[in-house]
């Protein structure tokens, strides 16, 4: 990893011209996350019953092809079906580990510790991702300790799936113990919910779509919802949970992102030109109105399709997200980079390349989430190749957190070795900063780098001049600059 660094800064040597008062440009700043699916063993671990050691390389492989893209955030996703991939009290092992749902790893491990350690060597975000409701898939065996079994009043059966019912509060409370439960014990950078919240229609054999079975459930609702239909019961139940997700960030860890990724497309004719599936309507998904109340500190909204596609226009769609949000929480999209090598509805890796450009010409806060990692391990038709050398060349730190800020790290301990050949780089206080952001001056022009804790000792590129470094905090924030001039060696 050291040497792909010392690369990357000595061929970066041109990235940007010298100012009028000789200073840097601002630091790049852009989130360039990837979603890393544990269900069904996608992403990680590579299949189930693996060895603590082959997961760990495995986590570590993807970690550093992460770091080799000059993407800055990994979302992982720890809690796929009211399971986890941690030791948890309130829910039983995944099966993606060990192959069977509630066993513990041998040797017994973290694995989400080691995830955030590994992360946060590497200057990395690491944003926990949970799928909200849905509670099994399939027909494997449940564990004794799953909701499903100690609760099964509070869990729906709908085809093949079981399904955390939102109508009852007692599902919506587990939920948010959960989340409790990760916020106190893990030092995440984000909490990520996608759009499980109601499940997404069955088609039944003789025509039509299978009921879900929440009667139960809408007969014990409140006297105060007792005016309402349905789908409205239905889309507060789903409210009050974002809601609920959004409170406990905000109060137990203000400091870390809460993102939400609904599906694409919203409430039907609010778009010229585009159709497609109702999520108002079809899973009670109201994410116009989450940006309107302003609970989240950024969406995601799923923009899998391309953008010559009028029905739904990737560049249209990401405008009308945009506007949804009136500036109140930035847009990031995803993208369907799994399209890329695909068998059906594949997309060319230059459909790729072109759709972060739109996003970089639209955003004010330019930002993409690629789904998912297995595609760029695997780099078909040289898409991994082409992001790397066309689209993010450069590096970039994440936006600031815009909520809570917090205050400036210190100014960090830079040095130059007796001869000048290399930086040597410590923080004033540790626990304050994630990484550093470093320009290098190379005759009238500058190169700008991240560097993570693990590399403390940088090999300056030839004819160097003045090394520029602030440390940046978990939020973002940059310190004031440490500034070292380089002799011309006589």
């Amino acid at each position: 990893m050291r040497q792909c660094l010392l690369v990357a800064l000595y061929c970066a040597c041109c990235a940007a011209s010298l100012r009028a008062d000789g200073e840097p440009p601002a630091a790049p700043r852009e989130f360039r996350a990837v979603w890393v699916a544990t269900l069904d063993n996608i992403d990680w671990p590579s299949r189930s019953g693996r060895s603590v050691d082959q997961q760990r390389q495995e986590a570590v492989q993807i970690l550093d092809r992460v770091v080799e893209l000059q993407l800055n955030a990994v979302i992982l996703q720890v809690r796929s079906a009211a399971d986890a991939i941690y030791p948890s009290q309130l829910e039983p092992w995944s099966r993606c580990l060990t192959g069977v749902q509630g066993r513990v790893p041998e040797p017994h491990w973290d694995p989400l510790q080691y995830w955030i350690e590994q992360a946060h060597q590497r200057g990395l975000e690491l944003h926990a991702w949970l799928n909200p409701c849905r509670a099994h898939t399939g027909r494997s065996e449940l564990a004794e300790s799953h909701i499903a079994r100690r609760r099964p009043d509070l869990v729906c059966r709908y085809g093949d799936l079981l399904w955390l019912d939102p109508g009852r509060s007692e599902t919506t409370q587990h939920t948010l113990n959960v989340v409790s439960d990760l916020l106190g014990r893990y030092d995440l950078d984000g909490l990520h919910v996608d759009d499980y919240f109601y499940t997404y229609k069955i088609e039944q054999k003789g025509g039509g779509t299978m009921h879900f079975p929440d009667d139960d459930s809408w007969g014990l609702r409140q006297s105060a919802e007792s005016q309402q239909s349905r789908a409205d019961w239905r889309r507060s139940n789903v409210n009050r949970l974002v809601q609920g997700l959004w409170t406990r960030v905000r109060s137990e860890r203000p400091e870390i992102r809460f993102g939400i990724s609904p599906f694409g497309i919203g409430r039907p004719g609010r778009v010229r030109g585009i159709t497609g599936f109702d999520q108002y309507d079809g899973i009670f998904a109201d994410p116009e109105y989450w940006l309107e109340q302003g609970w989240c500190d950024y969406m995601a909204p799923q923009l899998y399709w391309s953008i010559d596609q009028p029905a739904q226009s990737f560049p249209v769609l990401l405008q009308f997200w945009l506007e949804q949000s009136g500036g109140r929480s930035p847009i990031w999209p995803g993208l369907l980079t799994s399209r890329v090598g695909a068998t059906t509805k594949k997309f060319p890796a230059e459909e790729i390349v072109r759709q972060v450009a739109v996003t970089r010409r639209i955003l004010s806060s330019p930002g993409q989430l690629h789904f998912s990692m297995k595609t760029l391990l695997k780099n078909p038709e040289g898409v991994t190749d082409r992001l790397a050398a066309e689209v993010y060349s450069t590096a970039a730190l994440t936006p600031i957190h815009r909520r809570d800020q917090g205050g400036r790290p210190p100014v960090p301990l830079a040095r130059l070795s007796p001869d000048q050949s290399r930086l040597v780089l410590r923080s004033a206080d540790e626990g304050a900063v994630r990484l550093f952001a470093v320009w290098l001056q190379c005759e009238d022009r500058w190169s700008f780098s991240v560097v993570p804790p693990m590399l403390a000792e940088l090999e300056l590129p030839p004819g160097t001049s003045r090394c520029h470094v602030t440390a940046v905090s978990r939020t973002g924030v940059e310190s004031a600059p440490a500034v070292l001039e380089i002799r011309p060696a006589r």
